[in-house]
């Protein structure tokens, strides 16, 4: 309800009280999902010839050389036809040498820059190419079913996977078997990590069926290193210090548009709403405001966070924060573990989106 709002112990600042992320429950429909399979708004304007190499490692002009080849050569049938995947009645047969690319490297290199910047130079129409997070693959596939969703994206030209980290066998075995029947259907792919593809299980699992599948599905990709530091750090301050409680407060109340939440209720509330949900969840947001951040107390807590920090960032929605920093979510014995590389890009990306939200508090 619209009304003159006063923080605590100050004048009114604004009209409307902040809008809250635990108060959203929304609710997806499965045709969304798969509209919403393209690059990130953060990415929408990359293309090849905006992504800057480092001149110092010369393996990122040798990938966008070689990507913008990939590209180029994914025209054809799937590109103008209409995604049937048949020539003169016969089925299609997987290709002998892999139909995808793999980019591997660190933090904030611009891997998902490339993979945007892949996705719209393949010369297919938008509703022939998919880009989505691993993540974001399998809730596909829990709205519609497998067999739907191979029904899908077998019409496609491209399928593009962001941050692809294999955390369960369940989901290991899940997106190989999807991926086997995309690339028998002619599905290019195309994916992003932080470690290469026959590297992807250690440090987690040592099932020897994990493995198995983590071969299997290295097969389908010819892996491209991609060196360098985080672009993120480049050049860039540190991440400014946490503001107090009032001055987030204040911030959330002169802001349209912004949420404003504690953060132990916060990540309460992201327990009862599903990951693939978190989009939806930021949907039309200006920023975030957290009070009260403490250390996430478990590691269930802290993947759901990774995935909020992911929607986040990709929507360039700015998070301003009082108590701990950001660097200081995690534990040593997190950031030591099987998932450390979510952890530290959840960090990487929290630290951008902080120094974005300096703006908004009053100097």
């Amino acid at each position: 309800m619209s009304s003159s709002t006063a923080v605590p112990g100050q004048s009114p600042i604004a009209e409307t009280a902040p809008l809250s992320l635990c108060a959203r429950e929304p609710h997806v429909p499965a045709d969304r999902l798969v509209a919403e399979m393209v690059p990130p708004p953060r990415f929408d304007s990359v293309r090849f010839d905006t992504y800057v190499p480092d001149p110092r490692q010369s393996s990122q002009s040798e990938a966008v050389e070689v990507l913008s080849g990939f590209a180029s050569g994914l025209g054809g049938a799937h590109a103008t036809g209409s995604g049937k995947r048949k020539w003169f009645g016969r089925k299609p047969t997987a290709p002998a040498a892999p139909l995808g690319v793999y980019l591997d490297g660190g933090y904030g290199v611009g891997k998902t820059h490339l993979l945007a910047s892949l996705w719209h130079a393949t010369p297919a129409a938008p509703s022939l190419k998919a880009f989505g997070t691993f993540v974001e693959l399998t809730n596909l596939v829990g709205a519609l079913g497998f067999q739907q969703t191979v029904r899908t994206l077998s019409g496609h030209r491209l399928l593009c996977i962001d941050e692809f980290e294999l955390d369960d066998p369940g989901d290991t075995v899940l997106v190989s078997s999807l991926l086997s029947r995309l690339v028998e259907a002619g599905v290019a792919l195309a994916a992003t990590s932080n470690t290469l593809p026959g590297k992807l299980g250690e440090g987690r699992f040592a099932a020897a069926d994990f493995l198995r599948e983590i071969q299997g599905l290295s097969a389908h990709f010819r892996p491209l290193r991609i060196d360098g530091e985080d672009y993120r750090h480049r050049g860039l301050p540190a991440a400014p210090a946490p503001y107090s409680d009032e001055q987030v407060t204040k911030a959330a109340y002169a802001t349209e548009g912004a949420a404003l939440d504690d953060f132990p209720s916060l990540l309460q509330h992201l327990s009862r709403v599903h990951p693939s949900r978190y989009g939806a969840l930021t949907d039309d947001l200006r920023a975030v405001c957290l009070t009260d951040v403490q250390p996430v107390p478990d590691q269930s807590t802290a993947l759901r966070l990774v995935v909020l920090a992911d929607r986040l960032y990709d929507r360039e929605v700015p998070v301003l924060a009082s108590g701990v920093p950001f660097d200081k979510l995690f534990s040593e014995e997190m950031l030591n573990g099987g998932y450390r590389k979510k952890y530290f890009r959840a960090i990487s990306r929290l630290t951008a989106l902080a120094r974005d939200a300096k703006g908004l508090v009053a100097q």
